[in-house]
């Protein structure tokens, strides 16, 4: 944690709502770029993520420093998110293939490249998914993703490894 964030997370835990907003501010995309991939949908992504601050305020003692404040944001988010599986299937039945997918994407893919990334995305089962997007789209190491997730590091690997296999092989049927 840096020492920003550890001052900054004194003065949250002291009832500072500017010290609080300037994490948000801070760490707000990871956490929506998190999971906008894991859910797949940005609306319901953003609900989760204000969801996920909110948490962070009510909860802020409870963060103990064996991780980053943006790892203990995206560890709050995957548990929420997690606890919100079942109504995420119907979300994601509902979702369109218009949102924007970009971030990591480059500006270089086509829509049809974003879109075929998303689709082999979103067939990923929700561990395998989680641990790529942790990994591979928001740059956490697997021993954060381990963290974040509460997996063992060698479970997180094997996930990453077995996810970018599928999606390389999903993306390859699409092309």
């Amino acid at each position: 944690m840096s020492d920003d964030d550890a001052a900054l997370l004194t003065a949250v835990r002291g009832g500072s709502e500017l010290a609080f907003n300037t994490l948000v501010d801070r760490h707000q995309q990871a956490v929506r770029i998190f999971l906008r991939r894991l859910l797949g949908n940005e609306a319901d992504a953003d609900d989760m993520a204000q969801e996920t601050f909110l948490a962070a305020w009510t909860h802020a003692r409870s963060f103990r420093g064996e991780a980053s404040v943006r790892g203990w944001l995206c560890g709050i988010a995957w548990r929420k998110a997690k606890g919100a599986q079942r109504s995420w299937a119907r979300q994601r039945s509902r979702d369109t293939a218009h949102h924007d997918l970009s971030m990591e994407s480059g500006a270089a893919a086509t829509m049809e490249d974003r879109l075929a990334v998303k689709r082999a995305l979103q067939a990923l089962p929700l561990e395998q998914r989680a641990a790529v997007t942790l990994c591979l789209v928001c740059g956490f190491s697997h021993s954060e993703a381990a963290g974040i997730l509460g997996s063992a590091l060698g479970t997180v690997k094997s996930h990453v490894l077995r996810g970018r296999e599928r999606l390389m092989k999903e993306i390859e049927k699409s092309a």
